[in-house]
């Protein structure tokens, strides 16, 4: 069985569709670029400021500036601009009866990470709560998986009882430079075999079926 079980925040627990890609239109229009919200969702889960570089080849400057502009709208509008998938509450709390440890393990600003799980009553769940800092730091997922376990007191010999679970390449690639399992979900925003391609030990389609694995794991 799995002791202690990382999730993932946008994508994973909740839907951030809306609030990410009407907050990167948001940053963008300031450079003078229309994009339609329905192009902008490659942005839900890498870090934002690797993004925009990626995407609209913003050089570094122009990149900060377009991070503080999504910021602008995301902080008080696009932050609540999501919900929670249904069945999650369910399943974190038979997690939290079955005497697991649960924690988050995100990209988002930590500070962001905290309100979201507030308003949506997810708080009570989680032992551990760890995002990126607001001036950069530890964006790398691998990093943010890295401080949870610190966090967690996970000892070398105790990572095989860890499981990570995440909707993009970046959750698989980051719990691999930690060497724990790594679970996707395809309910959320990966493309078809990024999953796999990434390393992911399994994969589910659904919530029900992350509640079906943890029945036998």
């Amino acid at each position: 069985m799995y002791r202690y079980i990382l999730f993932d925040l946008d994508g994973t627990l909740t839907d951030p569709k809306e609030g990410i890609t009407k907050c990167v239109q948001y940053a963008l229009q300031y450079f003078g670029i229309e994009a339609d919200t329905e192009d902008l969702v490659d942005f839900i889960g890498p870090p934002l400021l690797e993004s925009f570089q990626k995407y609209y080849q913003l050089d570094d400057a122009q990149g900060h500036m377009a991070l503080k502009k999504y910021r602008e709208r995301f902080k008080d509008i696009g932050i609540f601009e999501n919900g929670v998938y249904p069945g999650i509450h369910t399943l974190l709390s038979d997690l939290k009866k079955q005497g697991r440890s649960i924690a988050l393990a995100t990209s988002k600003p930590e500070v962001y990470a905290r309100r979201i799980l507030d308003k949506y009553e997810l708080m009570p769940y989680f032992d551990v709560v760890v995002g990126s800092e607001m001036d950069g730091r530890r964006t790398d997922k691998g990093e943010v998986i890295t401080e949870v376990l610190r966090q967690l007191q996970v000892a070398d010999g105790q990572r095989q009882e860890v499981l990570m679970i995440g909707d993009r390449l970046h959750d698989m690639i980051g719990a691999g430079k930690n060497h724990v399992d790594k679970l996707g979900v395809y309910y959320g925003y990966a493309h078809e075999g990024e999953l796999e391609e990434a390393g992911a030990d399994y994969t589910v389609c659904t919530v029900e079926e992350l509640y079906d694995f943890f029945k036998a794991h």
